[in-house]
């Protein structure tokens, strides 16, 4: 095995023994540093169409007390234009409320996903309209805006692609501002069908507001 694959090999293994963290004693608290983990696998159907499905996990409490967990599964259509994607998913979250009970909300959600290239960048916006079918809450109803630009350049012997991104959530009825989420990650290519996504996460559940969430991410996506 060469130097490249075991520094890929030993990424993969941290990255795997975060999936799986210790149990803990505490109650969960919305704030603070959080651990979220999420795999992704997506193939082609045909030339138009891919299907997408993703599980999530989100440990909070210092990153060691499960809270949060869904599942999507989503249909993208492709060939509308080279540099649009519409997407049509389905989300059911199980999440702990302030009584630390689980909780199901299922959330249709609509995406158009803008691509295009700035002193070659890659950037895209992505724009989502979902539905929040809340068990123990009104519905809702969220519009939820999110803008990246990736590096055109591979840094070191592993090829990592850095990005920054910016997602904003508001309420639609009525319309207000819940949240804003900043990002900067990396990508790595493990293999020719598997990409690690390394990220850190802020995020401030209003504007203005003085408790953040911060979070280290890692999301392994397959692709067939």
């Amino acid at each position: 095995m060469s130097r490249l694959s075991k520094v890929k090999a030993c990424l993969l293994t941290v990255a795997v023994c975060w999936i799986f963290p210790g149990p803990s004693c505490f109650a969960f608290e919305d704030e603070g540093f959080q651990f979220w983990n999420t795999a992704k696998l997506s193939f082609d159907i045909n030339r138009d169409w891919k299907a997408e499905v993703d599980e999530e996990l989100r440990f909070g409490d210092e990153g060691g007390t499960l809270y949060y967990h869904h599942t999507d599964l989503g249909f993208v259509y492709k060939s509308l234009a080279q540099w649009v994607d519409l997407g049509f998913n389905y989300r059911q979250v199980f999440e702990k409320d302030s009584d630390r009970k689980w909780r199901r909300e299922n959330r249709p959600h609509l995406n158009v996903t803008l691509k295009a290239k700035l002193l070659d960048l890659d950037l895209s916006t992505r724009s989502r309209f979902e539905f929040r079918d809340r068990e123990n809450k009104e519905d809702l109803w969220v519009y939820r805006n999110k803008v990246m630009a990736k590096s055109p350049w591979a840094l070191t012997q592993l090829r990592l692609q850095p990005y920054v991104a910016e997602e904003i959530f508001v309420s639609l009825d009525p319309t207000k501002y819940l949240a804003d989420r900043l990002y900067a990650g990396m990508y790595l290519d493990i293999s020719e069908n598997m990409r690690a996504d390394f990220y850190c996460l802020l995020q401030a559940k209003r504007l203005r507001d003085t408790q953040h969430i911060h979070v280290l991410g890692v999301a392994l996506k397959f692709r067939f």
